[in-house]
């Protein structure tokens, strides 16, 4: 049986973002990756908004592939489509919030709708947790579903853009905004190769409950 390469597309759905970002940003005057979001990059004024699109875009395909492979081993092994639903909401939010570029009054809407995808590490590890083939992608899972509540909890304490803890994040708040799709994308990535290391093997349905 070959290998399900679907996998790979989550190492390319972070690959595409993390160069995507880093690129674009080169062309928007006086960017800073330090201090600004990543949506000030596509933001309506920025000569870079559609090219941003684009980028966001091409990064959602790349998750509706994953998802699908996923969901092949979700159904071999009797579990449900809530992890791929999961995977698959970041790509509908990557689109939204391309699609409608700060300060649309949707961009913020399919920010915040990015919540049921961050989920997703956590979804598995519960799916999972008592299939001993998955015992190292559960590991993986949990650890990166923790840094991903520290990464929430750090973005949601200072959207208010006031305070002792903004003054201090506000230097450095494009990287603290970043941490949070880090520990998405290296999820998908991690995951991904790993399940796809595997994938040659048929994947009865046990422990499933």
């Amino acid at each position: 049986m070959p290998r399900d390469t679907r996998l790979l597309f989550g190492p390319l759905a972070a690959l595409i973002f993390a160069i995507g970002i880093f690129v674009l940003a080169q062309f928007v005057p006086g960017y800073s990756s330090m201090r600004q979001t990543v949506s000030e990059i596509g933001e309506m004024v920025s000569p870079m908004r559609w090219p941003f699109f684009v980028m966001l875009s091409m990064v959602a395909g790349c998750l509706l592939v994953f998802a699908s492979g996923v969901q092949r081993i979700a159904r071999d092994t009797g579990r449900g489509m809530l992890i791929t639903i999961c995977i698959a909401w970041m790509a509908v939010a990557a689109v939204g919030t391309g699609l409608f570029a700060f300060p649309h009054v949707l961009h913020n809407v399919f920010g915040i709708s990015e919540l049921i995808a961050y989920q997703a590490p956590l979804v598995f590890v519960l799916a999972w947790r008592r299939d001993p083939r998955m015992r190292g992608a559960v590991w993986f899972s949990g650890t990166m579903y923790v840094l991903t509540l520290l990464s929430l909890a750090v973005n949601l304490m200072i959207l208010s853009r006031s305070g002792a803890l903004w003054e201090a994040v506000e230097p450095v708040n494009g990287l603290v905004q970043r941490s949070l799709f880090a520990t998405f994308f290296l999820w998908t990535a991690g995951l991904g190769w790993m399940l796809f290391s595997r994938s040659r093997h048929a994947w009865p349905a046990t422990g499933a409950k």
